[in-house]
């Protein structure tokens, strides 16, 4: 947890006592057996947020059995079941033996799904569902520009790209190629330290550009992205926006998409926030039926945890990294 907000910062997480939550109004209590990692959490660590109230506990994905019901939650959560899903930032989180979840977030895991990969398929593959599955419209796409295919959001998103006839090309670094290339399995790998990235986009479209890229890099990244487009290109960003000018987009036909998936909490939108569990419930079906490869590298032990941050902080991971609360 953070105790105060003089004190930020990835070493100023500590482990301490503090009082079992209860079940809130539309809230189900989960006992936490899981807990996925993500680059969000080390930049909430470091930069805090206005609504929260110290000592606050991080941590957004959570995979865990129901041991309460809140009032007001619908008859189909029950004590026992198993159950994922991604947080509000605001709130409390679940690097915790318990954590009260709103019902709308969760979705029940398969029997054949364990919690640490359940505790992997949230903020990264939900992000990357959103980038394939909700934003972009998919009729002409014929090729797509995946940036990080050796990350949580690029890799699910390759691979869910592929799954609906894509080809997919993706971006990384030269000692991820392998990685790349065995568990998302996209048609061509370029690695951004040794090739052009203009120059291979150009030859891999015969000159028109990627139809769809997914940027998740940066900025100036999205920029450059622009000029990767085809006509009627349409690119996704869950980092930052481009600068942009009428005149190109109407010239060249473009659209651009903007992801942020944990602002659905705060919306007020239920359809929005309910669409959270629904995108769980998919993702977790999917690598339950062996269509979709969780990407999940390290399962670390819950002392580990804080050692685990800085790893994502300093871009030393491959994949997914979870805790494991267990052990």
């Amino acid at each position: 947890m953070i105790s105060g907000p003089d004190r930020l910062g990835i070493d100023a997480i500590t482990l301490a006592d503090v009082p079992e939550p209860v079940a809130e109004p539309g809230h189900v209590l989960v006992k936490v057996h899981a807990a996925g990692l993500n680059p969000v959490d080390y930049k909430l660590a470091e930069g805090g947020e206005p609504d929260w109230t110290y000592p606050h506990i991080l941590g957004l994905d959570v995979a865990g059995e129901i041991v309460a019901i809140g009032e007001g939650v619908e008859d189909t959560w029950e004590v026992g079941m198993r159950v994922a899903g991604h947080g509000d930032l605001r709130r409390n989180g679940c690097f915790a033996e318990y954590v009260s979840a709103p019902e709308y977030e969760l979705a029940l895991i398969p029997d054949d799904v364990p919690y640490t990969t359940a505790a992997g398929l949230l903020c990264g593959a939900l992000t990357a569902y959103q980038t394939i599955n909700r934003k972009p419209n998919l009729n002409l796409v014929r090729t797509a520009l995946v940036h990080g295919g050796s990350g949580a959001v690029g890799g699910i998103a390759a691979q869910l790209a592929k799954m609906h006839g894509v080809t997919v090309f993706t971006t990384c670094s030269t000692r991820n190629v392998d990685f790349v290339r065995e568990h998302v399995r996209p048609d061509v790998v370029i690695d951004y330290r040794t090739e052009d990235v203009d120059a291979r986009i150009r030859e891999l479209t015969g000159g028109l550009g990627a139809d769809l890229i997914v940027d998740t890099v940066s900025a100036a990244e999205a920029q450059r992205d622009l000029e990767r487009l085809a006509y009627n290109g349409q690119l996704v960003t869950i980092v930052d926006v481009p600068q942009i000018s009428a005149g190109q987009m109407f010239g060249r036909g473009l659209s651009i998409d903007v992801v942020n998936l944990g602002g659905a909490h705060a919306s007020g939108n239920p359809i929005e926030q309910h669409d959270l569990g629904t995108m769980a419930s998919d993702v977790l079906s999917m690598v339950s039926q062996g269509e979709l490869d969780p990407l999940v590298t390290g399962v670390l032990p819950f002392a580990d945890l804080v050692e685990g941050l800085r790893s994502l902080a300093e871009h030393r991971v491959t994949g997914k990294l979870v805790v494991d609360v267990n052990r």
